[in-house]
């Protein structure tokens, strides 16, 4: 953590620890609202975007109660500039639609508004209810539940303070109210920041039952924020980590790749593995690897994945699948070819298997699952450069990816260094460069020896 990460958390912690029941001193935990007046915190106006400010003051105006909610107030408290404003509000989805005219109406497990701002959107929720006084039939209009607890539908609306305790973390039941610019406090958030710690409101077993995505949550912010999870809080996740599979796999698709594109792909990977939570996402990788095979690669791929987001690049789904199937699709092609099939039909027989696979797991859209092909097809070229082979190789639109795929292989030590300079070395130099180095492979490769025809001997 940075010095002065450090330190403005340092100074929000001091001006709320009044605020704090016994002051910091750990006692049993019990639910009620506080109030955090604006000289008692660091939350500003300042660092709201507009469109966030304008659904606030039009709700408000409107006459309906409306907060900046969850992760945007949780960021700013901590010192960090959010990505994404949510606001909750006293108002019906509908009410809410009928005031924005550039506003749609979207879910139906949980019936929310996006108010469509250019790029960016502002998310309204309304205020949910309390599970408790909601008919929990399974033929109810409003909710519905599986046979394994999983919430299929709430549209059970309440108050603040009832949808304060609906929320998963609570470092994500903080509301930000713009009229008189306070902090409300519903469930220790408070408490829970200064300590960075990651706590459920309610029973961590049921929480997890309502929606199993919860755990993947959990090892996204404690992997984000560098915070601990609360020991009640991890206790179920090993044993209820299965109920993932019960979880649509689009969704878990959308879920990976918050997952991995949060610039702490490393740090989550791990705490997937400890919480035994990467098999049910990626369960031929898991096997693979349980199996014998070395888990270097996906190490190296999400470090430098990492290192692209910090430094502000984008990074393609299609090329992080293709590592995290790396060792899996390595397995099922070695098994191929030892069971006698050439390297070429054993390569394209083990891609389609491994994809195959996967998509009952976590589904990947046919824009990532053929470039993701292609990556992989490509480092068997790559090292194929004689003749005009390099020129073709280079003009393949998977190229760039391919050849940092293969620079991710060098670094891990999966094969020995030189490709990849090589390839850096060719997009660099001119086109009599190219020809030069061309020249020089096909001076330094082994001399076939013509076999002689045997002489003819005279007929007798």
């Amino acid at each position: 953590m940075s010095k002065t990460f450090s330190s403005i958390l340092e100074q929000s912690v001091d001006k709320l620890r009044s605020f704090i029941p016994g002051n910091g001193k750990k006692k049993a935990r019990a639910y009620q609202r506080r109030e955090v007046p604006r000289d008692q915190h660091n939350v500003s106006r300042s660092v709201i975007s507009e469109p966030a400010k304008k659904v606030l003051s039009r709700l408000n105006k409107s006459g309906y109660e409306a907060y900046l909610v969850g992760g945007g107030v949780r960021d700013i408290l901590l010192g960090q500039r959010p990505k994404d404003f949510d606001i909750a509000t006293n108002a019906t989805p509908e009410e809410v639609h009928d005031l924005f005219r550039n506003s749609r109406l979207i879910g139906r497990r949980f019936r929310i508004v996006h108010v469509v701002f250019g790029r960016e959107i502002i998310e309204v929720t309304t205020f949910r209810g309390n599970a408790n006084q909601a008919d929990k039939d399974s033929t109810s209009d409003d909710r519905k539940t599986s046979e394994h607890g999983q919430l299929l539908r709430d549209n059970v609306y309440g108050n603040q303070e009832e949808d304060a305790l609906r929320r998963d973390f609570t470092i994500n039941a903080l509301y930000y109210c713009i009229r008189d610019f306070t902090v409300i406090d519903f469930a220790n958030g408070i408490d829970d920041l200064r300590n960075r710690q990651l706590r459920l409101i309610g029973d961590p077993e049921t929480r997890y039952r309502e929606d199993p995505v919860r755990m993947l949550r959990a090892i996204r912010f404690a992997a984000k924020l560098d915070f601990d999870i609360e020991p009640e809080t991890e206790a179920p996740i090993r044993e209820l980590a299965p109920l993932l599979t019960h979880i649509p796999p689009a969704r878990l698709f959308e879920e990976v790749l918050k997952l991995f594109s949060a610039g702490h792909g490393e740090a989550t990977y791990d705490l997937l593995t400890r919480y035994d939570l990467l098999a049910p996402l990626f369960p031929e990788t898991v096997k693979a690897i349980e199996a014998g095979e070395p888990d270097e690669l996906i190490r190296q791929a999400l470090r430098n994945t990492d290192a692209r987001i910090a430094q502000g690049k984008s990074v393609t789904p299609y090329f992080l699948f293709a590592a995290m199937l790396w060792p899996a699709l390595q397995k099922e092609w070695n098994h191929r070819q030892d069971n006698g099939d050439p390297v070429q039909p054993a390569l394209h027989g083990a891609i389609g298997k491994v994809i195959g696979r996967q998509v009952q797991a976590t589904s990947i859209p046919k824009r990532f699952s053929g470039p993701m092909k292609e990556i992989w097809e490509l480092q068997m070229r790559l090292p194929r450069r004689q003749g005009k082979r390099a020129f073709v190789t280079m003009s393949h639109q998977r190229f760039r990816a391919a050849y940092d795929f293969l620079l991710v292989r060098e670094a891990c030590g999966e094969i020995k260094p030189g490709l990849g300079d090589w390839w850096t070395e060719f997009q660099r130099v001119d086109e009599r460069g190219q020809e030069r180095m061309l020249s020089e492979l096909t001076n330094d490769a082994p001399k076939k020896r013509r076999r002689r025809k045997p002489a003819q001997r005279p007929a007798p």
